[in-house]
């Protein structure tokens, strides 16, 4: 076998085994199937609307979750989303909205294209979350649960950290509140900060809660953060770039593909969040899909 021959034979031989090895891609990772949420972008969406979400696609974003429509109607809102290519396919709506007239929730939700509709916040004394407001909320879920899928949408509440404080009856007033919904009509939203930051462990409760997690706010918490905290309130800059915080991210991905999670979208409330979204987007396609 002469050098030239012999090269070609190594050469077959070392693209066989980059065949035979499977290689993560941009495409095989987190980054493509991840959204923003917009309420990242709070403050710019106030200033100018379309701009903004010309911005949201430079990101390289496809999919956003909604929070409110800064003004605009619905359908002037979902025109300037159709424009740039980017699909809504879950949005916020405050819990008072639900309860003083559902109907426009879902007249919204349809005419922005949705199809989960997410209650992010239970009103409640400063002083505590307490177990009558589970028995309240959980109520009210089960009943807007059940007229959204009616109207073809999905109903799903965003835990927010103050639902970990320990139950009277065990556990805690989140696993009281899961015991309490209809898994047909009722779905949750993980946001990854919310629920590291009570002290709970966001694998664990994937596992064991397998189908009730629908969707999931990919949030980094400051590595000195204080941990056990049930107010559902934090420093904005303890928001912190994917990967640098306190989150074993391919853990907590891992558990949310097993656990049934439909859709990702990085919520940032940070005052630099310009800056972390990019870096974040970055360190979603070092974890591969599986």
């Amino acid at each position: 076998m002469n050098p030239i021959q012999y090269r070609i034979v190594c050469l077959a031989a070392l693209a066989s085994f980059a065949f035979l090895t499977p290689q993560a891609t941009a495409d095989e990772s987190f980054r493509t199937s991840t959204g923003l949420q917009l309420w990242s972008l709070r403050d710019q969406l106030k200033a100018d609307v379309a701009g903004t979400l010309d911005s949201v696609k430079t990101f390289g974003f496809a999919t956003v979750e909604t929070a409110g429509t800064n003004s605009l109607s619905a359908e002037e809102f979902y025109k300037l989303l159709e424009a740039r290519n980017l699909k809504a396919v879950s949005g916020h709506f405050p819990y008072g909205a639900f309860e003083k007239d559902i109907s426009a929730v879902i007249k919204d939700a349809k005419a922005l294209g949705l199809t989960y509709v997410v209650c992010p916040w239970i009103p409640h004394e400063p002083a505590a979350f307490t177990e009558e407001d589970v028995r309240r909320a959980a109520s009210n879920f089960n009943l807007w649960g059940d007229e959204l899928k009616q109207a073809g949408l999905h109903f799903a509440y965003h835990v927010h950290g103050y639902e970990f404080r320990p139950s009277e009856t065990g556990g805690t007033l989140f696993d009281a509140l899961a015991k309490a919904t209809k898994p047909q009509f009722v779905g949750f939203e993980m946001d990854v900060f919310w629920v590291v930051q009570p002290g709970a462990d966001p694998v664990d409760l994937l596992t064991r809660y397998p189908g009730r997690w629908q969707l999931m706010h990919l949030k980094d918490i400051r590595k000195g953060s204080p941990i056990g905290i049930y107010t559902g309130k934090a420093p904005k800059t303890d928001d912190v770039t994917l990967g640098t915080g306190q989150v074993n991210w391919p853990s907590v991905l891992a558990a949310a593909e097993k656990s049934g999670v439909k859709h990702y979208f990085i919520e940032d409330e940070s005052p630099t969040v310009t800056e972390q979204i990019p870096d974040s987007l970055k360190f979603l396609e070092t974890i591969p899909k599986k």
